[in-house]
């Protein structure tokens, strides 16, 4: 009779392995498959480019699609630095490099806690939480900021809105401060 074999955890999503780029740039294989996919929602085919070029008049939408809005004079800082030779065209690696040295920008100048505190606390209603969810954002309270704005917002995308917040841990979990930052920060609430 063979040995019987471990259980894998097959279930549970395998954590993605940076690759050596994301290593590079100090990012995570998540930032890097974001960057990656932003990229190729413009990119073209070319020879010799593995991933294919973006053409320049996209960058600005590529990177407002991350999250990463440039101003005017960064935009033209990046297309010197991805198009020195003024081809109209960048390829992936440059892109990545500028979209990690952003992302990281932007991590080091967010928002400070008290601003952090007043967004979580108009979310929550000034309440922490309500019926002993201290701290947390819960599904009522998700209802009550699309009642007070008049939107008509399925309860199905409300619960996925919470999941998504809170890594999957469940709608009744809630979304605590720390998650509420991260989501806002990654929707381009803060830069």
């Amino acid at each position: 009779m063979p040995p019987k074999r471990k259980a894998t955890a097959s279930a549970a999503e395998p954590k993605e392995r940076q690759s050596k780029l994301a290593k590079e740039h100090n990012i995570s294989a998540r930032e890097e498959r974001e960057i990656k996919e932003a990229f190729a929602l413009f990119s073209e085919p070319m020879e010799g480019e593995k991933e294919g070029v973006i053409p320049t008049k996209d960058v600005k939408r590529a990177m407002v699609a991350l999250g990463l809005p440039p101003t005017k004079p960064e935009l033209k800082e990046f297309l010197e630095i991805l198009d020195p030779d003024d081809e109209g065209y960048a390829s992936y690696e440059p892109f990545l490099a500028i979209c990690a040295l952003k992302r990281h920008a932007r991590a080091s100048s967010g928002p400070d806690a008290d601003e952090v505190d007043e967004a979580f606390r108009l979310f929550t209603g000034g309440s922490g939480g309500v019926g002993g969810e201290e701290g947390k954002l819960t599904l009522a309270h998700l209802k009550r900021v699309a009642m007070t704005l008049r939107q008509d917002v399925d309860e199905a995308l409300l619960r996925d809105m919470i999941l998504e917040a809170n890594g999957g841990a469940g709608v009744g979990k809630g979304v605590g401060r720390a998650e509420f930052e991260e989501v806002m920060r990654r929707a381009g609430a803060w830069k």
